[in-house]
């Protein structure tokens, strides 16, 4: 390694020394250059395309991003008066939030128009429809997507998947888990588990309340279910 080292310096020192050293390593640069001119060209063309395409892909974004939220004024309109069909399916001039959701996915406009379509669908009483939207949300938004997270967990619920609507509550807690809202969240897990009978997973998540979050304002009903849920399952045992 040292003998490599000193044979680098060497090199350098000759080059900077040496004018007829430094000519010789410019012309074999320049033999190499012409040697292999096309696929450099390509090369520089190709890198040339990915910048260039990257830039047209990004202002394409932007754009369509804009377009979905013209588009979707109208349906947010329809969705906070009330006017749920509307606001799903448009008004024969505007589109609905489920047109706009895929029409403009891979959007940010796009992905809170899946959000939106799918609170709707939930109080519509379209369950299954509902959870696949709210499943399409993604948000950096820690309280929108834990949000999201106890939607579908909503949804599920309401279809009697208790066990699923469960997981998606703890999801939701355990998303970036703060104070305020984790607890909410684990107390519908409990819920939750017990709808299916599931009464000693339902004391876990209670427990979790009680040792995890003393001061929230769950924590009276946490520790009345979890005896209400451990007299349950010592029935069943």
């Amino acid at each position: 390694m040292a003998n490599e080292r000193v044979k680098k310096h060497s090199e350098i020192e000759e080059l900077v020394e040496s004018p007829d050293a430094l000519a010789d390593r410019f012309a074999g640069s320049e033999d190499f250059v012409k040697r292999n001119r096309t696929v450099l060209l390509g090369i520089f063309a190709a890198v040339a395309a990915l910048i260039v395409a990257g830039f047209l892909y990004y202002n394409y974004r932007s754009s369509r991003n804009q377009e979905a939220q013209e588009a979707m004024y109208q349906a947010v309109y329809y969705f906070e008066a009330d006017s749920l069909n509307k606001a799903l399916n448009g008004d024969g001039q505007y589109d609905g939030l489920l047109a706009i959701a895929d029409e403009y996915s891979g959007t940010d406009a796009g992905n809170l128009a899946s959000f939106y379509a799918g609170v709707a669908l939930l109080k519509e009483g379209n369950y299954a429809e509902a959870a696949e939207q709210l499943e399409d949300f993604e948000s950096d938004d820690y309280l929108m997507q834990a949000r999201a997270y106890s939607l579908t967990g909503d949804a599920l619920l309401e279809q009697g998947k208790n066990d699923e609507a469960a997981d998606m509550y703890k999801k939701a807690a355990n998303h970036n888990e703060n104070q305020f809202f984790s607890p909410q969240y684990l107390m519908k897990a409990g819920i939750a588990y017990e709808s299916g009978n599931n009464y000693a997973a339902a004391v876990e998540v209670y427990n979790q309340i009680i040792n995890d979050y003393a001061a929230s304002a769950e924590i009276t009903d946490a520790k009345k279910y979890k005896a209400r849920a451990e007299m349950l399952d010592g029935g069943n045992n």
